[in-house]
Order: C-alpha cells, then sequence, then structure tokens
C-alpha cells in the first residue's frame, strides 16, 4: 500500500498546529540577550534571544510596542514575554513578543503575576463585586501623594466640572517604604468618613515606582471598602493589580476626576434640553387635545336635539322652495306647451279657416265638394261661410288648371 505524501506546506502547518496545541507556549517568559536588534521602518522590531547554547529569532509588532519602556540595543539581558509559534513560509519557529522588560525589572514582574494570580483564584478581580459609581457625587475621597501632578489634575478637572463637589484628601506614600500602610490606612478611613466614591492613585513611574499598588494588603483594602473605588494608577498604559480589584479603572487620574465628578454645565444643558422637549411635547399633547375637543364641541353641538331640529326645518323650508320652483318651471313648461297645442289646433279648426275667407260646399246630400267634377249645372249647392249658409245653383262650370 503507498503511503500518503504531504507537500511542505502541510508539514509546516501540522507543526504550527501542535505548537498552537502547547498551552505553554502560548504565554511564556524567555530570557536571553538581544542580538541583531532591528527597528523596521513599518514599527515591528525584529530581534534575536542567545544565551550560551542557542539563540531563537523574535519579533514584536508594531501594534505592541506601547508597552516598551525602553530603546532595544546589541547585549541587553532581557525578559520577553509572548507566543511561540511557527512561521509557515519559512518553516522556522520563532517568538512573537507582547512585552519586553529589562533582566533587573523581570523577577519583579514574575512576582506581579504570581500575585496576580494568587488573587484573582481568590475572587478579587470577579465583576459580580465590583459596585457601580454613582453619577452625582458630593464628597470624593482620595488617597494619593499631597504634592505632585495626580492631586493638580483631579482637583482642577474636579473644580472645572463640578465646583461644588467637596474633595477630602487623605495624603498618602505612593512609592517606598511605608507606601502600603498609608494607601491602605488611607482608604480606610476614607470609607469609615462615607464619603461618596474613593479615588486611589498616582502619576506614572516604572514597576518599581509603582508597585505599593501591587501589593496584597491594598488589593484587600480596595476589596473590602463599603464605597466605591476608582483606581487611577500611572498612565493609560500603566497596570498594577488595584487597577484589577477596583470597581472602575481609570487610565489617568484626570481621567479619574472625570469619572468620579459629574459636569454640572452638560448636566445644567442636559436638564434644558428635557424641559424644552417636554415643553414641546406637553405643547403638542395640548394642542392634540385643544383640537379633538374643539372637534368633539362640533359633533355634540351637531347632535344636540334643538341643531338637529333647526336642521331639519331649515331641510324642510329648503325643500319647499325647491319644490315650490319646481311646481311654477313645470306648470311653466306646461303652459308653454298648451299655447303650443292651442295654436296648432286652431290652425287645424275649419271656422278658424272660414274666419279667414274660406268656404265649406256642399251638395244636396251635404256631402262635401271637392271637384268640379262632382257637379253638374243646374245642381243646387250649399255654401257655409264664418256667419251663416249660402244655398245656390250652379249656373256655370269652368276648369281651371292650378299650379301645385
Amino acid at each position: 500500500m503507498k503511503e500518503q505524501i504531504y507537500s511542505v506546506s502541510q508539514v509546516n502547518l501540522y507543526i504550527k498546529n501542535m505548537f498552537a496545541r502547547e498551552a505553554i507556549l502560548q504565554h511564556i517568559y524567555v530570557k536571553g540577550e538581544v542580538s541583531n536588534c532591528k527597528y523596521h521602518s513599518s514599527g515591528h522590531i525584529y530581534f534575536t534571544l542567545k544565551d550560551s547554547k542557542g539563540q531563537m529569532t523574535c519579533v514584536m509588532f508594531a501594534g505592541q510596542r506601547d508597552g516598551l519602556s525602553f530603546r532595544m540595543s546589541e547585549g541587553q539581558s532581557v525578559i520577553v514575554l509572548g507566543t511561540i509559534s511557527v512561521y509557515e513560509r519559512d518553516g522556522k519557529y520563532q517568538m512573537y513578543a507582547t512585552d519586553i522588560l529589562l533582566d533587573g525589572v523581570g523577577a519583579l514582574y514574575e512576582q506581579y503575576e504570581r500575585q496576580k494570580e494568587k488573587l484573582k483564584e481568590e475572587g478579587l478581580f470577579d465583576a459580580a463585586y465590583k459596585r457601580p459609581i454613582k453619577r452625582f457625587n458630593k464628597t470624593i475621597g482620595i488617597v494619593t501623594a499631597s504634592t505632585g501632578a495626580a492631586i493638580q489634575d483631579i482637583c482642577n478637572i474636579a473644580n472645572r466640572r463640578n465646583p461644588y463637589a467637596q474633595l477630602i484628601l487623605y495624603p498618602a506614600k505612593v512609592q517606598g517604604d511605608g507606601a502600603k500602610e498609608t494607601i491602605v490606612a488611607g482608604i480606610e478611613y476614607l470609607d469609615q468618613l462615607g464619603v461618596d466614591v474613593i479615588i486611589v492613585g498616582r502619576g506614572g513611574g516604572s514597576i518599581e515606582d509603582l508597585w505599593a499598588f501591587n501589593e496584597e494588603e491594598v488589593a484587600w483594602a480596595i476589596f473590602n471598602s463599603k464605597t466605591p473605588v476608582i483606581s487611577a494608577v500611572g498612565h493609560e498604559t500603566d497596570t498594577t493589580i488595584a487597577d484589577y480589584v477596583a470597581d472602575l479603572r481609570a487610565p489617568t487620574p484626570s481621567a479619574a476626576a472625570e469619572l468620579a465628578v459629574v459636569n454640572v454645565y452638560e448636566y445644567m444643558q442636559e436638564l434644558e434640553n428635557i424641559r424644552y422637549l417636554l415643553n414641546r411635547h406637553m405643547n403638542q399633547k395640548i394642542g392634540m387635545m385643544r383640537s379633538n375637543f374643539e372637534k368633539y364641541q362640533i359633533r355634540l353641538t351637531h347632535a344636540e336635539p334643538f341643531y338637529q331640529i333647526r336642521q331639519k326645518r331649515q331641510y324642510l323650508v329648503d325643500m319647499q322652495i325647491k319644490l315650490e320652483a319646481l311646481m311654477e318651471t313645470k306648470i311653466r313648461n306646461k303652459r308653454h306647451m298648451l299655447g303650443i297645442y292651442i295654436e296648432r289646433m286652431r290652425g287645424l279648426s275649419p271656422l278658424e279657416r272660414l274666419n279667414q275667407g274660406y268656404s265649406y260646399v256642399t251638395d244636396e246630400n251635404k256631402k262635401a265638394l271637392r271637384s268640379i267634377n262632382e257637379v253638374q249645372v243646374g245642381d243646387k249647392i250649399s255654401i257655409d261661410l264664418a256667419d251663416g249658409v249660402l244655398k245656390a245653383t250652379v249656373d256655370q262650370i269652368e276648369n281651371i288648371k292650378r299650379m301645385c
């Protein structure tokens, strides 16, 4: 039996799928020395990781470079976080980097990952425990350093959005020895004070500078707070454990102030818009009801008995006038036709002909004579005129040819 033959691309794809099924290769830290580092014009970074016994090809795409806080160079010792997969075209495996740390920071970052995984398993990041941030907060508690850009940014944003909001600062150390203790104390104090929301944060910095917000004690203080907590640690690209535990994460302290303090001027404009819409809808409703009222009033007036009687009476008067007019027209037409018939009858009447000078001639037997051939000389005839009868005798007969 002939064995199946595979193409090169099929083999490369099969090996790539084998890599994809290995969970450890999908999220792996690799430590080594940077070699052959090239920053491409597209924004991608191509480099090689090596140690004394081997080397590995790596690439960091432009979309992942936001988290890179230093410029890579030859000989640096780094820890690369990423995924290992096969590049099918060349049949070679390589590492796709998502984050790169200098070796000195690597141990701290590994501690951060262990701490995050531990607290995640304990349920501190569960969305079920997240409390909503009220829209209208009268008192805002702030746990941060009393000096620095963070408190200034929060105060400026809050005063610009709502000068009536009360800001209560608990000055805390945000880095170094004793930082986690003062942050925990500040959260607990403001929680007992009964503020509406608590902002916990500071400006940006390295992972060492932000480490106090990765401490387990701070995470539990945020989790146990009855007051909703907004974390505002570092810049947008910085993420601490406090961000995962807090009810809401703000990318910067300024953004936290915008989330905690409602813009009263926008709210007043919103109320004005609502008032305008309400008045417009009310006027439309009143106009529609008034129109319906007038319509129903007209219908009610038409349905009133006295109105109906007046209408029927007017209808009868109109019908009477119309009937009389029709009768007069009918009589006038009949009279006119009667006159025509009378004239026609008059034209056919023998008496009328006699009155016009005509006569009616008969023989002795009262037979009308229409031709000279019906009589002879000496015959007696009667001539009827309009006022009497003449008795005559035929003396002479003349034959006259008349034109028809």
